[in-house]
């Protein structure tokens, strides 16, 4: 039933999906939460850029946003990311989109955490001579974050299912070899289920995994 799998690394191709997703994710998760301390910061430049930054991104089609990190970036601009392999390139460019893309996303999921913050208790870290950073750092973010796990799993999800698009850019993972599958093999229906049936394996426990973590440390109001 599946013989047509023969000859193609289906497994390579998820491993590269897996790859992409964990990469993008951890970056995504740095970036968005500086943006989302500029946002609430008390600098009106920051507060200014970040508000920008994610107004800006979020109207972008990622299919835009990747192209541009290959087109223009790497062909345009010469950008390698320290590398010289033209898959090795395409990768690191892919999850560099990515993670700018994605990173709007986390922020506005981490402000909505940080939103649920009582405001006194920020007055009350202040009060005792804490300073913005610390305030925010020790006090605000460690409650957002608690508060913003199903948010943040919802945008992971997306994450995961949005690596399909890094194909544009000749980078090897699922819906690279799906194209490259279909090209070859008139079984569109077997490739497809095959492929989906690989994404639901990634996403469903995903979700599952951290809608359970997401009830445990929950704050209890």
């Amino acid at each position: 039933m599946f013989d047509f799998l023969e000859g193609y690394d289906v497994l390579g191709a998820f491993w590269t999906t897996v790859q992409l997703a964990l990469l993008s994710a951890v970056g995504s998760l740095v970036w968005g939460t500086l943006l989302a301390a500029m946002r609430v910061g008390p600098v009106p430049l920051m507060r200014g850029f970040g508000t920008a930054y994610v107004n800006i991104v979020r109207n972008i089609p990622l299919t835009v946003i990747i192209l541009f990190a290959s087109l223009g970036l790497n062909q345009t601009l010469g950008v390698s990311l320290g590398a010289d392999a033209f898959e090795t390139v395409n990768f690191r460019l892919a999850v560099l989109g990515l993670i700018l893309y994605t990173s709007a996303f986390v922020c506005e999921a981490i402000r909505s955490g940080i939103n649920t913050v009582p405001v006194g208790q920020a007055e009350a870290a202040r009060a005792l001579g804490l300073s913005f950073t610390q305030v925010l750092f020790v006090v605000v973010l460690p409650q957002a974050f608690r508060a913003a796990v199903g948010p943040l799993t919802n945008v992971l999800i997306a994450l995961t299912k949005n690596t399909t698009v890094a194909a544009a850019i000749g980078v090897v993972e699922a819906a690279y070899l799906m194209k490259k599958m279909l090209d070859k093999e008139a079984l569109l229906l077997q490739i497809s289920s095959v492929i989906a049936f690989g994404f639901i394996c990634l996403t469903l426990p995903t979700g599952l995994i951290f809608g359970w973590v997401g009830k445990k440390v929950a704050v209890k109001r």
